[in-house]
Order: structure tokens, then sequence, then C-alpha cells
């Protein structure tokens, strides 16, 4: 059998690209991966993204790769791949990885205004791809990406509280690793430096690779802190550009005050949820309240309640002074607002004008509790978990759910290390006590 069918006639490939389009961005990595693999087999893939301000960085695969792919080497290899065969070009070739050197496909893209995005595929071997593999995967890359910023621009209030939770434990983990590194390496760095010490050839070849540690552990820091965070006058500004053209044809004048700490950095989805809540606070002020002139500003104050810093976007208005107490109801605002903890009020005084306040919490929320042993397995790898569980073989498993064999053996080896199991029957008896098989109901 073909192992390249499902993507040789056009309604075939167009139907796993919805395939992956549809599947929720938690588990679009590993869904790429697995339509992917008739085309181009890997045994690993990694994607980093500027979409996603808090996980930029996602890897399907073993365990040993999750350990490996972190933001800067897949920017790093990005960067090689725009180099070696320039933009809208695959690159195929061989970089070290997990401790030894792998056959590499690297793709890039840019989509529009965004940071671009990069997916790397981990081959099991060298064999060079079919001749119109390449051209498929850089063709089907930049549709995701693009389709994913398009997501992005209007991220549900759930997803964005999911993100917030998650920048809190991954700022946790990089300011702790950063720490440690610098702090190990300058360590290092004093006595190779000192002409108190013999070798000199030897001290300075130490004393070399020990800078380029450094440098590199504040490149990973300075390239997280561009993916999560905005500098708040950046932010402000990057509003009131967005304000003018509603503003153009209108005799309405417009007053701005931009936050007095405007070297602070702020979260990324915060900036773009407060930009958001002032955008839609002046459409329906200028449909509603008529005002000759607005007053839009940032400022870090406390909260009323005393329960920490915010951010404050106020919006302040001349006009009839009608305005309603949920006048930021329209499109699913206040909702965003609530899914970062955050509150929004509006005072109408008739005849005076209207005021919207919006105060989004700077502190970030406390990550939930651990789930169920599988809650970490995607849809297909339950299916795959299920199969298993029944004492069925990988060839028995691939005719079930109708993929390849070496396809089940990726989604096994995806559930063995997720599951934190050795072998097969460890994954089967987890799988057995969680209510597998047959036990939960089970995503088609």
């Amino acid at each position: 059998m073909d192992e390249t069918a499902p993507w040789a006639r056009p309604q075939d490939a167009l139907a796993r690209v919805v395939e992956v389009l549809r599947e929720p961005r938690p588990g679009l990595l590993a869904r790429l991966s697995e339509v992917l693999e008739p085309l181009v087999p890997h045994v690993a893939a990694a994607q980093l993204s500027g979409v996603c301000a808090y996980s930029p960085a996602h890897t399907v695969g073993p365990a040993e790769f999750a350990d490996a792919f972190g933001s800067l080497v897949i920017s790093r290899l990005g960067e090689r791949a725009l180099t070696e065969a320039g933009p809208g070009r695959p690159w195929q070739g061989v970089a070290e990885l997990a401790g030894q050197e792998r056959p590499l496909v690297v793709v890039t893209t840019t989509p529009g205004a965004g940071k671009g995005a990069v997916l790397v595929l981990v081959r099991p071997d060298a064999e060079p791809l079919a001749a119109d593999a390449p051209e498929i995967l850089q063709q089907l890359w930049d549709l995701i990406v693009a389709h994913s910023e398009h997501r992005a621009t209007d991220a549900a209030p759930a997803q964005t509280a999911v993100s917030r939770v998650s920048a809190n434990a991954r700022a946790w983990a990089i300011a702790k690793s950063a720490g440690a590194h610098s702090a190990a390496l300058t360590a290092i760095l004093a006595p190779l430096r000192s002409a108190d010490l013999d070798d000199a050839a030897a001290r300075r070849a130490a004393t070399e690779l020990a800078v380029t540690a450094l440098l590199d552990v504040r490149r990973s820091a300075d390239l997280d802190r561009t993916l999560s965070e905005e500098p708040a006058d950046a932010a402000f500004a990057r509003l009131v550009r967005e304000l003018r053209p509603l503003l153009r044809h209108t005799r309405i004048r417009l007053d701005v005050a931009p936050p007095a700490d405007a070297a602070r950095s702020v979260p990324a989805d915060l900036a773009h949820t407060a930009r958001d809540a002032v955008r839609a606070a002046v459409l329906v002020m200028l449909d509603q309240e008529k005002p000759g002139r607005l007053h839009v500003g940032w400022q870090f104050t406390q909260a009323l309640a005393g329960h920490g810093e915010v951010l404050r976007a106020v919006v302040r208005g001349d006009g009839l002074g009608v305005l309603a107490a949920d006048a930021l109801g329209v499109h699913r605002t206040a909702e965003r607002i609530a899914a970062l903890g955050g509150r929004s009020t509006v005072e109408a005084v008739p005849g005076w004008g209207a005021t919207v306040t919006v105060d989004l919490p700077l502190a970030l929320p406390e990550p939930a509790a651990a789930g169920g042993p599988l809650d970490g397995l995607q849809a297909r790898e339950l299916e795959v978990l299920d199969e298993l569980a029944r004492g069925r073989r990988n060839r028995d498993i691939a005719a079930a759910l109708h993929i390849s064999e070496s396809t089940v053996k990726f989604h096994v080896a995806n559930i063995l290390a997720k599951l934190g199991v050795a072998s097969r029957g460890e994954a089967a008896a987890v799988a057995h006590r969680a209510g597998l098989p047959g036990g939960l109901r089970l995503a088609s």
C-alpha cells in the first residue's frame, strides 16, 4: 500500500488539512504530526510560534526530544533554515539534537506582521522525501500558521485564562533556570580568569566556552520576554494608532494619557485585552453617547479592594450620559476581562457623559490542580491506548484505526512518555484503572 496515499488526490489532501484546522489549539501539533506521517515520516515534531504568547514552543514525541527542544533551539534551527534554504522553502539537513546528529526537516513562515513560526520534524533516517512533499509541507504550514494567527486575534476567554495559568509555571521555571545557570557560570569565570592559574591556553578556552554559555542563557531569556510581554508604552501607542481611524471622519477630539511607568512590561494577553476593551468602549460611545471629546488613559494602580496591582484602562466621554452598565458585553469583551480576573464598571450621568473603567490584575492566577492520569493525552492517543489496553498489537491497532503502523508506534511512544511508564503493560494497567477499555467516552 502506498504510504503517501492520503495526500495523492487534492480532495484527500484538503480533507487532511481540514482535520488539522478543526483540532483545538492544544492538540494541533499532535494532529498535524499524525496527518504528516505518511507524507514525511518522522519520530518527533516541534514548533515555535509567536501566536501563543505564553507557551510558544511545543513538542510531540519521545521524552528525550521534549527535553532537547526549547524556544532557543527551535529558533536557531529556523534561522539556519532561512539561511541555507531561503524563505518559503523547507530545509533538509542534519543537526545535533538530544546528544546525537539527527536528520531534520525545518519549515519556516511569517504570517503578515507576526513574529513567525518554525516547524521541525525529526526524521528516522536521511531518505529523500517524495518529489512533491516539500512544497505540500510548506503550503500546509503557511496555512496552519495563518489560521492560528486569526484564531489568536479572537481567542475565547477560557483559552486566555489557560494561557495565563500556563505563563505562571513557565515564567517561574525559566527564571529559576536562568538564575541558576548565570550564577554557576559566573562563579566558573572568576577562577578561570585569574592570572595566578597555570595553563593559560586551557584557561582562555574554558573562559570562551563559559562566556558563550552565558550569552545563550541571556538570549533565551530575551526571547522569552519578547514572546510573552509588551512594553507598556509600545502597547498603548499601538492602541492609539488603532483608535485614530475610528475617529478620522468625526469632529471628536481625542485626548490620550499613556501610562506613567512607560518602561514597564505587561503580559501580552493582558495588553491585548486592555486594547480590546478600550476599542469596544469607544465604539459603544460613538454609537450611544455622541461625545464631542474622548479621553483614553492607562495607569498602574492598586485595586480598590486591595487585591494587588492592576492595569487600569479608562475611557471618558462628554456625551449624553446614557451608557448601559453592560455596555462591554459586545464582542464578548466582558467575558475576556472576567477570564483574566478583571472587572469593568460603567458610570453614566445624564447630560454629563459616561466613564468606562477596566481593571486587569497584573498578578497571575495559581496553576490549576492536576487532573486524572489520562488528562494529558490527545483524542487519538486515547483511542490508541484503548486498543492497547485490550491487548492488541500495533498491526491490529493500525487496522482498527485506519492509520499506519509507524503512526501507531509514534503514538505509543508518546503515551508511555506522558503516562511516565516504561512498558505497554504498565500503560495498560494505568488505562484499566482509569476506566479503559470502553469505560471512557473517546472522541471520534
